[in-house]
């Protein structure tokens, strides 16, 4: 197979290459001031798109669409045609065997090719635009990618048919098309069967995954339904060490466990008895390992895609037990709550405290578990700073910290040090958050009952402490912030009236 590059080197190469992939289509109203086209030029470059063995018998239809092409789209006078396109960089995807051996076949083969891949390149970039879009699909420009779909070409022809359609697939004029052209759902489809490629298979989840949340939904659903296709989707996120790949793989996981619930019931139980959780537990833990060995920036969206892939499943109470029964699940997460330096993996470690917080509350019998965890303890009040825009991640933050507190009754005073400890070297968190809950006291107090019984405990726990005053030694917990803290708290307590 050649979807991973063959060694670091040639993966590095790749990353940096896909870093200047094509890019979604962009807002319209952006796009359209600078990209206005001379519309026989288009067409022009579609008719170059034709297979050469004649596979659509009435392409020759683009041709009356000449003479009435320009009322639809307008030429800026007097402006060069070709100065307001965008070209990419052809050659930035070769790298594995397979490309390699294409790109051999070009340089030893006709001009034609090239012509092709220019073409094609051009259109990719103006599909990009609405106004570009709706009138390419108008001129067989989907008729014409399917033909090419169809019969044996390169892999870079291939990509390129897929990325014109991901970004086709943008504008929902040109998706319509695209869904009620026979067979195109099909064999787009069928493309995660047929291609190794990484390029070729990521164009391909982007067109999918854009399909999957359209109106016609459950058109793309069945396409997927075969065990088969599904199968090789979950085998390409678990074989895929293509960051770029797995993330768009991910991505269409996610946007089918994220539908209204048409697809859900066509795809899911398939994908439960394909070994779904087990995979996203083999990525979590993959992912995790090497986020230990070293920060990988461009792997952070990876991580971030399995814990929203992992959340959109755990909101499903028939699957919950199939995924977070799982010991070594829980253990991950505790290791992702407890890293340092957050503020980088901030959208992964909001997401583990709220995945966390729901386990405790369906599996209470863990908090003993961790009740004693005092690094557990203060990576979740180091997640308060990075979740301040998120009130549900922080409730779930005080629910977890209210569970571990309340399980630390009868503590002699080695284990109130512990405690006191972390509570003052996290005390402008707490301070920050308990002023924030006074400002938007228009909240329903249920809300906050977590961390009502937190601060009930926090000042428990410190008054315990300076109970034992006289017993301190002198390189002990500063008095003053402890006084201070306790003050704040219990200023706090009275406010809500607790």
């Amino acid at each position: 197979m050649s979807i991973l590059p063959e060694s670091a080197g040639e993966e590095e190469a790749a990353e940096e290459e896909h870093s200047t992939h094509h890019p979604i289509a962009p807002p319209d109203e952006s796009f359209d001031i600078s990209t206005t086209v001379d519309p026989g030029y288009v067409i022009s470059l579609i008719r170059k798109l034709l297979p050469s063995d004649g596979t659509v018998s009435d392409i020759s239809s683009v041709s009356a669409s000449y003479d009435d092409a320009s009322t639809q789209v307008t030429m800026v006078d007097g402006e060069d045609e070709c100065s307001i396109l965008q070209y990419h960089n052809h050659d930035r995807l070769m790298g594995d065997d397979e490309r390699d051996g294409d790109q051999q076949g070009k340089e030893h083969g006709s001009v034609k090719e090239d012509i092709w891949e220019d073409c094609g390149c051009i259109l990719w970039d103006l599909a990009a635009s609405q106004t570009h879009a709706e009138f390419m699909v108008q001129n067989l420009v989907l008729e014409v990618l399917l033909a090419n779909l169809m019969i044996p070409q390169s892999v870079r022809v291939k990509e390129i048919c897929l990325g014109i359609l991901g970004n086709l697939a943008c504008h929902k004029v040109s998706r319509e098309r695209i869904e009620c052209t026979n067979q195109l759902i099909s064999v787009i489809v069928d493309q995660l069967m047929i291609l190794d490629d990484a390029a070729c298979l990521c164009e391909t989840c982007r067109v999918v995954t854009l399909g999957l949340q359209g109106s016609e939904c459950v058109s793309w659903a069945e396409a997927l339904q075969p065990e088969n296709i599904l199968s090789r989707a979950l085998w390409i996120a678990e074989n895929a060490l293509n960051p770029q790949l797995l993330e768009k793989i991910l991505e269409l996981l996610l946007a089918i466990l994220e539908s209204e619930g048409k697809i859900v019931p066509i795809l899911l139980p398939n994908m439960i008895k394909l070994g779904l959780p087990s995979l996203l537990l083999s990525l979590l833990t993959f992912e995790m390992d090497r986020l230990t060995r070293e920060r990988a920036p461009d792997r952070y969206i990876v991580l971030d895609l399995i814990l929203q892939v992992i959340e959109a499943l755990y909101a499903m109470d028939d699957y919950t037990q199939e995924v977070f029964s799982n010991k070594e699940f829980f253990q991950q997460l505790i290791n992702l709550i407890k890293l340092p330096n957050k503020f980088e993996l901030a959208s992964s470690c909001v997401t583990a405290a709220v995945l966390f917080a729901n386990i405790l509350t369906d599996s209470a019998h863990l908090v003993l578990e961790i009740s004693h965890d005092m690094s557990l303890l203060q990576g979740l009040f180091d997640i308060f700073p990075i979740s301040s825009n998120d009130s549900e991640a922080r409730a779930a933050l005080w629910s977890v910290v209210a569970r571990i507190l309340v399980h630390g009754n009868e503590m002699d005073s080695s284990e109130l040090y512990k405690y006191v400890s972390v509570f003052v070297d996290c005390a402008e968190v707490i301070e920050d958050d308990l002023l924030d809950a006074r400002l938007h006291t228009g909240e329903a107090n249920s809300k906050f009952n977590a961390r009502r019984t937190s601060m009930e405990k926090i000042v428990s726990i410190l008054s315990q402490w300076t109970s034992l005053k006289s017993f301190m030694r002198e390189d002990s917990i500063n008095s003053r912030s402890v006084d201070k803290l306790l003050e704040y708290c219990s200023k706090y307590l009275r406010y809500v009236g607790g």
